[in-house]
């Protein structure tokens, strides 16, 4: 079974399989109804979320709710391990979550699947992507890594089981990601892609490494990253770590 909704204002997906329509159904619906929850909690952009009510002075970070404080304490732990070059802070001190929000949304969703009884899955999270068991006799999920340069053509296919894979660029929303340290945007990559355990992991190191550049490369490997690979503004490729290269397919 296959269900896309549009939450955090970007489509979103889970394919399940393995299991009979009923509980498929039902793991879907739990996904996507925690997935909902953290949009209502934590969007920037619905005047009634507890952080757009935080930063018109309403309420105090001192009295935030428990899912907030995890976010903020791992966007905290983030710029410690980066030396400051990821943050959960914008450059005037407000609140800007967005960096950890969406990859531990869908990891708390992929839970929520698992929860279900559900072993054999995909959540693709607008491109960030957290998959079970493999399907079938298969040896893993296959997902592929856009290039920097054409959105029609991968830059690899990564083949994983019980994983996830985040991706942040600056080839769709422009130069969105800076670099705390110094306020500016991140300039030495155009895309950083790692592999991790699980989401909130693999999406927070994504926009660590892409905001450190290409130092940040090796350094995600001993931050939780299974693997790491990376664009360079030359166009270099860089790697760190394992990645599950999927096999060559043979040409037509």
């Amino acid at each position: 079974m296959r269900r896309v909704e549009t939450v955090m204002g970007i489509p979103m997906s889970v394919d399940i399989r393995e299991v009979d329509d009923a509980t498929a159904a039902r793991a879907a619906e739990e996904a996507f109804a925690v997935l909902r929850a953290a949009d209502a909690r934590f969007s920037r952009y619905r005047q009634d979320s507890e952080v757009s009510a935080i930063a018109r002075g309403e309420r105090g970070e001192a009295d935030a709710s428990p899912e907030l404080c995890e976010v903020i304490g791992i966007g905290e732990r983030a710029r410690l391990a980066s030396g400051g070059a990821f943050d959960v802070r914008a450059a005037d001190g407000a609140l800007d979550a967005d960096g950890v929000v969406k990859g531990w949304a869908a990891a708390r969703a992929a839970e929520a699947i698992r929860r279900a009884g559900v072993r054999v899955f995909c959540l693709n999270a607008g491109g960030d992507v957290v998959v079970g068991a493999a399907p079938d006799a298969a040896d893993g999920w296959n997902v592929g890594v856009r290039s920097p340069e054409a959105a029609e053509r991968m830059l690899a296919v990564l083949t994983v089981r019980e994983a996830a894979v985040a991706t942040s660029g600056a080839y769709e929303r422009g130069e969105h990601i800076r670099d705390a340290r110094t306020g500016e945007p991140a300039r030495e990559l155009i895309s950083a892609t790692v592999v991790a355990d699980d989401l909130t992991t693999a999406d927070v190191l994504a926009t660590a490494v892409f905001a450190l550049g290409e130092a940040g490369v090796p350094w995600a490997v001993g931050q939780g990253a299974r693997g790491v690979l990376a664009v360079a503004a030359d166009g270099s490729i860089l790697a760190a770590g394992s990645l599950p290269l999927a096999p060559a397919q043979p040409a037509a």
